[in-house]
């Protein structure tokens, strides 16, 4: 995958209108997931496999503000992060590469407690998807990897990573209630995007704080979600929206109703970068 990121890379044309607004600390290569805190002004910031047991808050200009250390638990594969209404953060430890993940679980952190140095979560939600009946799966059914959630009236949603052979470009989503203990995920439906990996595979979802707009990111795309009832996110209209620019984009969240930050990791010195993007200006290209 990685030879294709780079060869698309070196593809890319100057003339390409999305730029980043900081680049991430040297050291921080591998951002799995972003939230924003309007209070604050700041991008709540994890990385993913293999990397340490913390959050940081960055400022906008890409300085670190605070690392906190979440205390006993284990970063397996955090893959994205996300808040409540109240400022809660929710860590996603769900990043499930081979499909063969029994340990599935989303952190939920304290927001009066960001501003320390470390902290205890205050519970772990576990999960598991009751249509998933072999780990790993058949190659053509490693439809149970998850890189994107977020919190709407106190459930959290899912968005599948599918890493089947034969990719089609279909994600599942899926619905966990934000309370402590063990669930059955619910199977809420499907969306195809494309059938091309490398463009069409969701790495990240957000929404907007009035409820009111979805998105969901690929590697160059966003899809969003309007005009839905309720949480039947995949109703209503859908746009999909051509970013015109190519990395391993990897977080999305809203700064605001109409905007969203992006971010990427960085791949042989390229990436790792914060990027603001209109929503209104990316419906309005041709």
């Amino acid at each position: 995958m990685f030879s294709t990121i780079l060869m698309s890379f070196s593809c890319q044309k100057e003339a390409e209108k999305m730029t980043a607004i900081y680049l991430f600390p040297k050291k921080m290569d591998e951002v799995s997931g972003i939230s924003y805190s309007q209070k604050l002004d700041l991008l709540w910031v994890i990385e993913d496999s293999g990397n340490k047991n913390e959050i940081y808050g960055i400022d906008m200009k890409g300085n670190v503000i605070n690392t906190v250390t979440i205390k006993k638990v284990k970063n397996v594969d955090w893959e994205d992060i996300t808040k409540d209404k109240d400022g809660n953060l929710y860590i996603g430890d769900f990043g499930n590469n081979n499909n063969s993940r029994t340990d599935l679980c989303i952190y939920k952190i304290a927001k009066d407690s960001l501003g320390n140095k470390e902290t205890d979560i205050v519970y772990k939600v576990s999960f598991a998807y009751p249509e998933q009946n072999d780990f790993p799966p058949q190659k053509n059914e490693l439809l149970y990897d998850v890189e994107s959630f977020f919190e709407f009236n106190n459930h959290f949603y899912l968005f599948t990573k599918n890493r089947s052979k034969g990719f089609d470009g279909t994600t599942l989503l899926y619905k966990i209630p934000n309370k402590p203990g063990f669930h059955d995920a619910k199977l809420m439906g499907e969306f195809k995007t494309c059938n091309d990996y490398d463009t069409c595979v969701i790495t990240s979802a957000a929404i907007s704080s009035d409820d009111s707009k979805v998105v969901l990111l690929s590697h160059s795309k966003l899809w969003l979600f309007e005009n839905f009832k309720n949480d039947n996110f995949f109703s209503g209209t859908v746009s999909e929206l051509d970013l015109k620019h190519y990395s391993q984009k990897e977080g999305v969240c809203f700064k605001d109703n109409k905007t969203v930050f992006i971010s990427d990791e960085r791949v042989h010195k390229i990436g790792g970068a914060v990027y603001e993007v209109s929503i209104d200006k990316l419906k309005s290209k041709p």
